[in-house]
């Protein structure tokens, strides 16, 4: 088993070559601080709309070496945050139309990549949420309901067990949330295609390049100083790692696993012959996708946070949360239960105090950012992108009008606050899922508590 090497994706296609580093002192039009999905979408639209504009994109490994390279190839245009958060500053109409913004970005990253001849393994599928519990049936109706009602009504429905069981065979299943137009990717293909395609636009991307500060006008690194009028970051679970934004966004720690390639007769067994993208509604759930060579991947959180959100060495997961996955992928599809694991890997994703993603830019100063995804980024992130640009650009469109440009919320509570918050949080949900499997166990209260902390609830 390859324990890290930043993820399996990049061991499915070939670590990147390396782009050179800044070599001096440089100026740009709009600097951009991260090479994963936010900054090169917003680089890539930034072009498309101004084509002389000079953009140079800062990264400090590779283009893709967080989290767009690492996590579970689910593009679904999904509004995962908690709708009453958003009214709170905007209107019902308002959060429609995010939730309406957010649906077509399925659609506009499979446009983007078959312009631009991006082959990243993009398969249009369905997203199946499956209720093993009777009490994640009551979740799974209570989700369905919840999506109808936020405009999501010809793409969200609940589908009973037999119906599931023709599409895929989860052992106890009683059901599954079915959402359509979403789509199985390989996000390494995806962030490297992106890559290209921007430096083929003319964008420059330079690698090995550590930013240390940054403010009104100026970005410092280890390999000198860029003077841009507008500075976009783009860091999402790794903005921490910035001086003074070590309790802006919290880094939570998601992990993943990729089996062998699977017999014939082993996927005969499973079905999942349409390759929908796969996860429960357990309290602590977890999220899978079978690969273009017939793997299964399975991801959950297994440990969640690292004291004074310090992060992983190259993708490397603990054994427990190794251990967790394995059993997931036994406890959902026993008939793989003797492949071997040929890949662990975990990485991190940005979580803002109240689990709502954000995207802005302040006109006085012109620095802007991005993030804040709580694990929907494969999507959010290029109508992140897009409203980033606009707002580089000046543009009155409807999308810098949406409710979460320019919101800002509170940061987190310092340590050792902050780490027996969210390991007593996961903790809860974990205690949830085993009291919901004791035979006749409905709801656990423990769930609901930690469901509502993380504004799933």
């Amino acid at each position: 088993m390859k324990i890290g090497d930043v993820s399996f994706w990049y061991g499915d296609i070939g670590m990147p070559y390396r782009r050179a580093p800044l070599s001096g002192d440089a100026t740009a039009d709009v600097a951009i601080i991260g090479a994963g999905y936010s900054g090169l979408w917003a680089a890539y639209y930034l072009k498309r709309a101004n084509p002389g504009l000079d953009v140079l994109v800062l990264e400090k490994e590779f283009a893709g070496f967080g989290a767009s390279g690492r996590n579970g190839g689910w593009l679904t245009g999904g509004f995962a945050w908690n709708h009453a958060r958003y009214l709170r500053t905007a209107s019902e109409h308002a959060v429609r139309a995010m939730v309406e913004a957010m649906n077509g970005t399925v659609d506009e990253v499979i446009r983007v990549a078959e312009a631009e001849g991006i082959d990243a393994d993009i398969l249009r599928t369905d997203e199946l949420m499956v209720a093993t519990r009777p009490a994640q049936v009551g979740r799974l109706r209570a989700e369905v309901a919840h999506r109808r009602h936020w405009g999501e009504e010809t793409r969200v429905f609940e589908m009973g067990a037999a119906d599931l069981a023709d599409r895929i065979h989860i052992p106890g299943a009683l059901g599954a949330m079915v959402v359509t137009n979403v789509a199985r990717v390989q996000p390494a293909k995806l962030v490297r295609g992106l890559a290209a395609v921007v430096e083929r636009m003319g964008v420059r991307l330079v690698e090995g390049t550590a930013v240390t500060a940054y403010e009104k006008g100026l970005v410092t690194t280890d390999r000198g100083l860029v003077r841009a009028p507008v500075i976009l970051r783009c860091t999402e679970g790794f903005t921490a790692g910035l001086p003074g934004l070590k309790r802006d966004w919290l880094p939570l720690n998601s992990a993943q696993i990729a089996t062998e390639p699977l017999s014939d007769e082993v996927w005969a067994q499973i079905g999942w012959q349409g390759h929908e993208i796969v996860g429960d509604f357990a309290n602590a759930y977890c999220y899978c996708q079978r690969t273009r060579e017939g793997r299964i991947t399975v991801g959950a959180r297994g440990v969640p946070y690292r004291f004074g959100s310090n992060l992983d060495t190259n993708g490397a997961p603990d054994d427990e949360t190794i251990r967790r996955l394995t059993a997931i992928l036994h406890q959902h599809f026993p008939a793989a239960a003797k492949a071997k694991i040929d890949h662990a890997w975990c990485g991190v994703l940005g979580v803002p105090r109240d689990w709502c993603a954000t995207v802005g830019l302040d006109p006085a100063t012109g620095l802007g950012w991005a993030g804040g995804y709580v694990g929907v980024g494969v999507s959010t992130s290029n109508l992140a992108g897009r409203t980033l640009a606009d707002l580089v650009l000046g543009r009155e469109t409807d999308l810098v009008h949406l409710p979460w440009v320019n919101r800002r919320v509170r940061p987190w509570e310092p340590e050792p606050l902050r780490w027996l918050g969210v390991t007593g949080m996961y903790a809860l949900l974990n205690a949830a899922d085993r009291q919901e499997a004791r035979p006749g166990a409905g709801p656990s209260r423990l769930g609901a508590i930690g469901n509502w902390l993380t504004g799933r609830g």
